[in-house]
């Protein structure tokens, strides 16, 4: 069996974060679970990676290139997981230690210095640790910090696979 070429498992990798965003997007719109703060971060965090991934397909670098785009993807992966693995934490608090409830994204972003409303947002609130949605008995945050360290994972991986041996 022999594995794929890299172009084609960035474009997996691509793939893999457009369902994730079309997940989230059918669960905002369809079962009416509206994202908290942290979830449009962990958004932002998939669609990042998405770039990266596409990005990568198209360009199909060699050598160091493929080490940038390695890199990229580990820096996305890893905001990715850090943020899903707060909200998955605060999710998990005993009830009298939840933050109380506080206000949305976007009156955050929009009253806030942005340095203050990212310590207010990563704070998390109390509608942070609500769990509307389970599979598996994971929440939504657990299945992110899952996929997106798996995926991240392959993509790195798979940018940095050969590069020793045929500098190329």
């Amino acid at each position: 069996m022999t594995i794929p070429a890299t172009r084609q498992l960035n474009l997996a990798g691509f793939l893999a974060c457009v369902g994730m965003m079309a997940y989230a997007l059918y669960a905002e719109h369809y079962l009416l679970l509206a994202p908290c703060p942290l979830c449009v971060f962990q958004r932002m965090a998939v669609i990042a990676l998405g770039i990266i991934f596409l990005i990568a397909t198209l360009h199909h670098p060699a050598g160091w290139g493929r080490r940038v785009y390695a890199g990229l993807l580990l820096a996305a992966a890893g905001f990715g997981v850090g943020v899903a693995g707060r909200h998955t934490w605060l999710q998990n608090l005993p009830p009298d230690q939840v933050p109380a409830c506080g206000a949305g994204y976007d009156y955050i972003m929009d009253t806030l210095p942005f340095g203050e409303a990212l310590r207010v947002i990563f704070t998390g609130s109390g509608e942070c640790a609500t769990i509307d949605w389970q599979f598996l008995g994971l929440s939504m945050p657990a299945w992110v910090v899952i996929s997106v360290a798996v995926v991240g994972a392959a993509g790195i991986w798979n940018n940095l696979r050969g590069i020793g041996l045929n500098r190329g």
